[in-house]
């Protein structure tokens, strides 16, 4: 109940306080590219349930067609100004939403799509017994997992064998020993490795 209350009362200030920079960057999103500002995903929440993740859009219509991962910064999918959302994580400030939904929370294992999800063992299938989050621990530890996916051979399978197992081994550390004040620390690391 603790993490529910702090997760609506620090999203929906969030959403104040930001209100200016999401406009801004709405403004500079359409001033770039054609399509919509606002990009909606399909993905896998608790209890194995799909929902809509919002995100600022950062690359060019219909990308997703020919691929889901980034592969690298440099991605030739991505727009100029998504670069930038990209490189400071404000393309992920929409999920506030989804917080305030209920959908997700500030602080739980990033939620995949599907077909990563089919993957999964019956192990670590727990990960969905919890509200994925706006950042979690893999986020930090592969916060540039676009530049490893650049430098594979094969970027899907790198990622499918090697990325995505880690992440995962992480996250069912962090249900097994998840607290409050853990969750505000990981909060702290998360905005302080993006600005350094």
């Amino acid at each position: 109940m603790l993490k529910r209350v702090f997760d609506i009362i620090c999203s929906f200030l969030g959403i104040i306080i930001l209100s200016p920079v999401f406009f801004v960057l709405w403004i500079a999103i359409k001033l770039e590219s054609r399509g919509p500002a606002f990009f909606v995903q399909t993905r896998v929440g608790k209890n194995n349930k799909d929902f809509k993740l919002y995100k600022f859009r950062s690359m060019y219509l219909d990308a997703e067609s020919r691929g889901q991962l980034t592969v690298g910064m440099r991605d030739l999918r991505i727009t100029k100004v998504g670069y930038n959302l990209r490189r400071f994580k404000l393309d992920e400030l929409p999920q506030l939403f989804n917080v305030i939904k209920g959908d997700m929370s500030l602080v739980g294992p990033r939620p995949e799509v599907r077909k990563y999800v089919n993957m999964y063992s019956p192990e670590q299938m727990k990960v969905l017994d919890v509200c994925p989050g706006i950042t979690d621990y893999a986020s930090i530890q592969f916060i540039n997992e676009n530049e490893l996916l650049a430098q594979a051979t094969n970027p899907e399978e790198y990622y499918i064998k090697y990325i995505m197992p880690k992440k995962l081994e992480m996250n069912l550390e962090y249900i097994k020993s998840k607290q409050f004040f853990k969750d505000v620390s990981l909060i702290l690391k998360t905005f302080f490795k993006i600005i350094s």
